[in-house]
């Protein structure tokens, strides 16, 4: 399963992208509005911080400035995904740029329906929002389960299904157990996903009893090692 971050910051953003494990960035307006840096900036400064999918939101109202906002913002660099929502305007929308070849992220799916029309209309994603629907009581990793299902019935639709609004480490190991191509998650979840008491106590014993052992410097024995492996030679 491909790991996003959702965020705009762009310190978080450059953090997770040295670990080496970010595959894509997801963006919102509600997270633009939240840096307070100028949208179009960010955009270009995250590409060149990750090197996948960066997904990148429309505002218009309508198809048609949504699809003008898409066409522009995909010239921005090669890896812009628009992000659209999805209602009637969204899919339209979805449906022109897929059909001239950029990449759209169908954003604020909710049930198993939506996610047929946006595949039906060339999404190259559909996020689903699986937090939003267990604040309400509906289970949100069950719709990421039926859309997965949905999807392998028909090789044909090749959309993605990217699980958004994660709000825990356990969210993402279910979304993966499911099927899920994609998560996209904030920064706090990520650092808890490596973080585990016992692997602590295990590193901090481990460390502690090295303390024991001669020429604790490892670059000095090997190359130690070396020259003598050469000077048998």
């Amino acid at each position: 399963m491909k790991l996003f971050i959702d965020s705009a910051n762009l310190d978080e953003i450059r953090e997770a992208a040295s670990w080496g494990i970010i595959d894509g960035v997801t963006t919102n307006p509600s997270l633009i509005a939240k840096e307070g840096r100028d949208f179009i900036e960010t955009i270009h400064t995250i590409c060149g911080l990750v090197d996948g999918p960066i997904s990148a939101e429309v505002i218009a109202p309508t198809a048609a400035g949504m699809i003008a906002e898409g066409k522009a913002l995909a010239s921005l660099h090669k890896n812009v995904v628009v992000k659209v929502p999805l209602n009637i305007e969204g899919l339209k929308t979805c449906k022109a740029l897929s059909s001239e070849g950029i990449g759209v992220n169908v954003t604020l799916c909710f049930q198993p329906a939506q996610a047929l029309l946006a595949a039906k209309a060339g999404a190259t994603y559909i996020s689903p929002f699986v937090g939003r629907l267990d604040d309400i009581c509906e289970d949100g990793v069950q719709l990421i389960k039926s859309i997965v299902d949905i999807y392998r019935q028909y090789p044909d639709l090749k959309t993605q299904v990217l699980a958004a609004s994660i709000r825990h480490p356990l969210h993402i190991v279910q979304v993966a157990a499911v099927g899920s191509h994609v998560a996209t998650l904030p920064f706090k979840v990520l650092k808890a996903l490596y973080s585990h008491p016992l692997t602590d106590k295990g590193n901090a014993a481990f460390l502690k009893d090295w303390e024991t052992v001669p020429n604790k410097d490892i670059l000095a024995q090997v190359a130690a090692f070396q020259a003598r492996q050469g000077s048998a030679a």
